[in-house]
């Protein structure tokens, strides 16, 4: 669908996803396996932080002239948290990448960003949505590159 497109098509795109990371340590049980009796050899024992170890929700853009905004979410992000990031964040670094009045918008299907009010953010700043399939396993590079870096 997307493959046969112009160069000039893909400089004008943006990217956009949002991710969590951990400050310290997992959110998955963790397992230790080791020989009868060693259970407390300090290298078979964990850290841990009581009541967790913090993580932090962070939104970003790029396009093929690089990286954008990112923007650290306090809290719980919805519909309204994506909106203000949108208003806020994605005008500013379109400008800055030199593409803010033709660029093309992608970003995957997550409930927030298909929300009424963000659709029609979307509809009124931005020429170009790439449609992306529900589900899918995603052409955005973000999406890749964070799930190297965790």
């Amino acid at each position: 669908m997307h493959v046969k497109q112009l160069t000039e098509f893909w400089e004008n795109v943006i990217f956009v996803n949002e991710s969590k990371y951990n400050i310290f340590g997992s959110d998955d049980q963790q397992k230790v396996w080791h020989t009868p009796n060693t259970a407390l050899h300090i290298k078979n024992l964990r850290p841990i932080v009581k009541c967790g170890g913090g993580n932090q929700l962070v939104w970003g853009c790029m396009a093929s002239s690089g990286g954008g905004n990112l923007y650290f979410i306090n809290g719980t992000m919805n519909k309204y948290v994506y909106f203000d990031i949108l208003e806020r964040n994605l005008k500013q670094s379109a400008s800055n990448f030199g593409i803010s009045r033709h660029f093309n918008l992608s970003q995957d299907n997550d409930p927030k960003h298909t929300a009424d009010i963000c659709k029609l953010w979307v509809l009124y700043y931005c020429p170009r949505v790439i449609k992306t399939p529900a589900q899918s396993p995603g052409l955005n590079p973000i999406e890749h590159m964070w799930d190297y870096m965790q």
